[in-house]
């Protein structure tokens, strides 16, 4: 088995000398009461929230934007631009007024015309934004306040799109930056939500601010859960300060230079421990899912076969223990959908889950044909659980004998190379490793890695027409049963297909101050978290 400590590079690694933190630069002066300082998971290289599935992305995007809909931590969608609703002519027509009082950063009033250009926008991207589109014969303003859906039949999933926390979520813009092209990036940061973008000290590689938006107005219902509930603002100023370092990191939140440091590594958390002024907790409840995605587009992967012979070689141990370490707990099994949740199940997972064999894959991918093709291993060496994901990757794939050539590089550069679709000898790849928030597999609607709809796929791009015929009949499925029976059913075809392999679901823990009391649990947000 792989171990964490036999993968730490130079990241810090040397820096611990008996189990002592080095002394902390002079990032900042100390934190004020009107301030929050954090060290977030990784840096900010895009802006667009719809453009990149980037979880870093996403929450820049909740800072900046708001939405028609929040989504509760048990999944179901409240309003907060939304006003109210009305659902007509047999589910066919439905009316959403939105509140009165919310404006834009640069002073605006938020019209219904901004909701519908941006909606459309995000329809183009967003699986849950993608299906809904399938059901629409016209969305249109009918005045300022309200906006229309005229639907070609009923869609009861409606109101849960436009919650859906996952990547790509349906955040309102004005409708001048919604107009751009859904697959090319926005030039423009201004929104409606709680904190303003300070474009002007952005610095991509060092520091991101933010500062409270004096004219955010909450929703006026509900508690506050998740994307939901009212988004009450206690910190003037918010700055993410890029420390890829995780020992200077450590140092700094100690010294109380940072509040919040996001995604400690397991050694940097044992240091921590130490120290009271510091609590370390699961910044969600529920476990985030680790994933290997093969590019469907060329060799090797592009054959059914070589795909599946990778999976007698994964044992997820490895790969979640390179993430939290070996204390019990913080990691268990997964398959397709998010451990805990009611679609979860072990139905089909006897090629992932079954005995281990080095030798079965090996003998496996000589049956495929493997004869040595380049295969090429994309990954960052600046965000946690990719990383050290990536690196067991890396030693699997040298082991089994590929032709690896192992491209290591920062998270924004990666994020920008995996779009590509090119082949291998102008750049392309072969295989890259990340995680999802838990919300993002909890069901078919926004699961990325699931989709098996070919060139409009997230990249990887596998085209598997039985999983878009099963995650269709999931949408309209009348009781909890029926959709358990489609996922198990998605979840069998997976283990086949192998649009990508779960390598395993963990407890990602956060280091913050204990001062800072009434976070909402979830990821990294900014409302409602206030100094004791």
């Amino acid at each position: 088995m792989i171990r964490r400590r036999h993968l730490l590079a130079a990241a810090g690694a040397g820096a611990f000398v008996a189990g002592a933190l080095p002394s902390a630069p002079a990032i900042a002066q100390a934190a004020g009461s009107r301030v929050l300082k954090m060290v977030p998971q990784a840096n900010l290289t895009s802006l667009d929230p719809i453009w990149t599935t980037a979880n870093i992305t996403r929450n820049h995007g909740y800072m900046v934007y708001d939405n028609l809909y929040g989504m509760d931590s048990q999944f179901q969608p409240q309003p907060q631009l939304a006003e109210g609703s009305s659902v007509e002519e047999d589910g066919k027509r439905v009316i959403i007024t939105l509140r009165q009082g919310p404006k834009f950063h640069d002073g605006e009033p938020v019209r219904a015309a901004d909701a519908v250009q941006s909606l459309k926008r995000w329809m183009r991207r967003s699986p849950s934004g993608q299906k809904l589109a399938e059901f629409v014969d016209e969305l249109s303003a009918l005045d300022d306040r309200r906006l229309q859906f005229r639907l070609k039949r009923p869609f009861p999933f409606l109101f849960s799109a436009l919650a859906q926390v996952s990547n790509s979520p349906a955040f309102i813009m004005p409708e001048r930056i919604a107009a751009t092209d859904a697959f090319q990036q926005i030039r423009e940061t201004v929104g409606s939500g709680p904190f303003r973008f300070k474009r002007d000290e952005f610095n991509s590689g060092s520091l991101v601010v933010y500062e409270r938006n004096p004219d955010y107005s909450p929703t006026p219902v509900g508690t506050p859960s998740l994307t939901a509930g009212p988004k009450n603002v206690f910190f003037d100023r918010v700055e993410w300060q890029i420390i890829t370092d995780a020992s200077t990191s450590a140092a700094a939140l100690q010294a109380g230079e940072i509040d919040w440091f996001e995604q400690p590594p397991p050694e940097i958390q044992q240091l921590l421990r130490r120290n009271r002024a510091i609590s370390i907790e699961p910044i969600d409840p529920l476990p985030l899912i680790g994933i290997l995605r093969p590019n469907h587009l060329f060799a090797p992967f592009n054959d059914k076969k070589m795909r599946q012979a990778l999976l007698p070689a994964i044992d997820q141990a490895d790969f979640m223990q390179a993430i939290v370490g070996t204390e019990p707990g913080l990691w268990e099994k997964a398959g397709v959908f998010t451990p805990g949740t009611p679609l979860a199940s072990d139905v089909g997972m006897e090629p992932l889950w079954g005995p281990r064999s080095l030798d079965r894959a090996k003998a496996l991918m000589r049956e495929a044909g493997y004869t040595n093709q380049l295969m090429r291993l994309v990954g960052p060496t600046d965000i946690l659980a990719p990383s050290a994901m990536t690196q067991v990757a890396a030693d699997l794939v040298r082991r089994l004998g590929f032709n690896a050539d192992i491209v290591l590089t920062d998270w924004g550069t990666t994020v920008q190379r995996r779009a590509s679709r090119e082949p291998l000898d102008k750049g392309g790849w072969s295989m890259i490793l990340t995680s999802f928030s838990s919300f993002d597999f909890v069901d078919p609607s926004a699961h990325f890695p699931l989709r098996g709809n070919g060139a409009n796929a997230w990249p990887g791009w596998p085209d598997i027409p039985q999983l878009e015929t099963l995650r269709d009949e999931w949408f309209v499925a009348p009781t909890l049963e029926e959709q358990k029976r489609i996922g198990q059913q998605m979840q069998r075809i997976a283990m086949d297909e192998v649009p990508y392999i779960p390598v395993g679901a963990y407890k990602s823990l956060t280091s913050i101050r204990r001062d800072l009391r009434d976070r909402v649990p979830g990821f990294a947000m900014f409302w409602n978290i206030k100094r004791a």
